[in-house]
């Protein structure tokens, strides 16, 4: 039996350090690349853990993107399974959306390093408990998800107060991007550069000098998050 099921939408966007983090705890995990055609398994039961990864498309998109309804039945599986779950950007939307919560474009985009605020949610939190209560964080969307009418608000931000939710003890829905590396940063630069050039308020530059500062500190933090989620 694979352990978990990873949902990809985008090359240029994988598990980042969520892999190894994996490998290093002996979890075996199989790649969905729905950008290849993938099929989506017919059910979960045959994974102990999913993983839903982020893409510039957006959850209403199901006209355009037909797998995002597939998306959407699996996760609603999962979650009656009671198995872990990790949505990270567009995937965290994909969880609130399948909760029945709203998903909509923000005022802005929020692409670069931010910072995130716990709430009393999330310091209380298994995973985030003993974060600094402030932590800098990468961020790459323009839509927000409302919180699940279930679910605890861990974290937000200035520009986006809901940032992060919890379902359960263990379904995650994170609006930013604790999984990215340096390298992985430098690829989206690259590939989402018409997407930059359009936004003046979003300086590339920036971007990859607050990158060298923040990403060590980012790795760490995310490897409190792995210690914490993934089953012993």
């Amino acid at each position: 039996m694979s352990d978990f099921l990873v949902l990809q939408h985008i090359d240029c966007e994988d598990l980042g350090t969520i892999e190894q983090a994996m490998i290093h705890r002996g979890i075996s995990y199989r790649y969905v690349r729905l950008f290849d055609g993938d099929p989506l398994p017919e059910d979960i039961k045959n994974y102990s853990g999913l993983i839903i990864l982020g893409g510039p498309m957006n959850v209403y998109e199901e006209d355009v993107y037909p797998y995002l309804k597939g998306e959407d039945i699996l996760i609603k599986e999962a979650i009656k399974r009671r198995i872990p779950v990790l949505g990270i950007c567009l995937g965290g939307q994909l969880i609130a959306k399948a909760t029945g919560a709203k998903v909509n474009k923000g005022t802005k985009k929020e692409i670069g390093w931010y910072d995130l605020l716990l709430t009393p949610g999330g310091k209380a939190d298994k995973v985030f408990k003993n974060f600094p209560e402030r932590l800098t964080v990468f961020q790459w969307h323009g839509d927000t998800f409302d919180i699940p009418s279930d679910a605890t608000l861990l974290a937000g931000s200035v520009l986006f107060p809901n940032q992060a939710f919890r379902i359960g003890d263990n379904i995650y829905g994170l609006q930013f991007h604790l999984e990215v590396t340096q390298k992985m940063i430098s690829r989206w630069i690259n590939e989402y550069k018409d997407e930059l050039s359009s936004l003046d308020y979003i300086d590339p530059e920036k971007i990859i000098k607050d990158t060298d500062k923040h990403i060590k500190t980012l790795s760490q933090h995310a490897e409190l998050f792995y210690n914490r989620f993934f089953p012993a």
